[in-house]
């Protein structure tokens, strides 16, 4: 207990000190860019929330390890993810990383996190694909595509003011939760200090956006859950492996709808940026019209927007955790939850929203 404290305090003190601090640094860590079609702020706000979540993090884990003096494994994970975060931050700082590069960096602490941890994908309870995932190079490729492909999604639906963070909190109580069902203190642990770490960030970003989570924070959390979904998995054979899909259904599915939509409807590059993804339509379509002038206001339709998201993704994840060992009935939900998002989708975008939604 007293580590995760340390999680949330560092976290929460370091995000203060950021946004106090931010007329020294604002040149290099505010964003200015207000007009991008992801955009949705007016002024310019420090973009590096995730290095208070990082610090927190890490002065945790340090603590816990020195208590322990056995748990390599948190010093391997926090290895893995260093690599990740810091080029997010770099991104974050210099606005020059490309999408490509960020990749290649995830990939790479995905492939350290196999090499040391064992993160390794090797069944998805899918006749004939069971048996691919028998060969190790097979295996290792999927696994590393998995995880750089979660990591990127927390990017992705890292829009609004508490969005990803809160998502990122509400799975991440949910792999503590089965973890301590299945007695692993690792991965209890792990999920409920990086749990603590986002806490003391989204006091400051939620509802009023005084500091964003940026690129670092982004991967960060999603290259964590990520791993702890496989992880957790790999280390108890009564999971089912859907339960990792399920309990990310709503990063993931928002990842292949938009590029399905881009790639296919639109004709465009799956990298380029638009503002049609689901939270940004809530915001246009829905709350929009209840955008109070001044975001000094406490909650502004930025704001609101989050909270049905927030519901969107518990939808995946309660079922997720009360049959984590179900695999028919993960894949039932999966494909509920899918279809759902896709019918709202529709929906919303052709202006007809249904009449329950609109709650702002």
């Amino acid at each position: 207990m007293s580590s995760l404290l340390i999680a949330f305090f560092v976290s929460f003190v370091g995000t203060i000190v950021v946004i106090r601090s931010q007329k020294i640094h604002q040149r290099f860590t505010a964003d200015l860019d207000l007009n991008g079609p992801q955009k949705f702020h007016k002024t310019a706000v420090p973009r590096i929330g995730g290095l208070g979540i990082a610090l927190g993090l890490t002065l945790a884990i340090l603590y816990h390890y020195n208590l322990q003096a056995v748990a390599n494994e948190e010093l391997f994970m926090l290895l893995c993810a260093a690599l990740v975060f810091a080029i997010g931050l770099l991104e974050d700082l210099t606005k020059k990383i490309s999408v490509r590069t960020r990749l290649i960096f995830t990939a790479l602490g995905a492939f350290l996190a196999i090499y040391f941890l064992g993160t390794q994908i090797i069944r998805l309870d899918i006749p004939g694909i069971d048996l691919l995932l028998l060969l190790s190079p097979i295996s290792i490729v999927f696994s590393v595509f998995a995880i750089t492909g979660l990591a990127n999604a927390y990017n992705i639906i890292d829009g609004f003011n508490g969005l990803s963070s809160m998502v990122g909190m509400i799975t991440l109580l949910a792999l503590g939760y089965v973890g301590i069902e299945v007695n692993d203190p690792l991965i209890t642990y792990l999920s409920f200090s990086m749990a603590a770490a986002i806490l003391g960030f989204f006091i400051w970003n939620y509802p009023r956006g005084l500091i964003f989570l940026g690129d670092g924070g982004a991967y960060l959390i999603g290259f964590w859950i990520a791993t702890l979904s496989v992880l957790i998995v790999a280390r108890h054979l009564e999971i089912s492996p859907w339960f990792a899909v399920l309990i990310n259904a709503y990063p993931i599915w928002e990842t292949i709808f938009t590029i399905y939509r881009r790639k296919f409807h639109q004709g465009k590059s799956p990298g380029h940026p638009d503002g049609i993804h689901f939270h940004s339509l809530i915001f246009r379509r829905i709350l929009n019209d209840t955008q109070i002038k001044s975001e000094n206001d406490f909650f502004s339709a930025n704001a609101k927007t989050s909270p049905y998201l927030w519901v969107l993704s518990a939808f995946a994840v309660v079922p997720a955790v009360l049959y984590w060992n179900s695999t028919p009935l993960q894949v039932i939900f999966f494909l509920l939850f899918a279809s759902s998002y896709v019918w709202l989708y529709k929906r919303i975008v052709s202006f007809r929203t249904p009449k329950w939604m609109h709650l702002g």
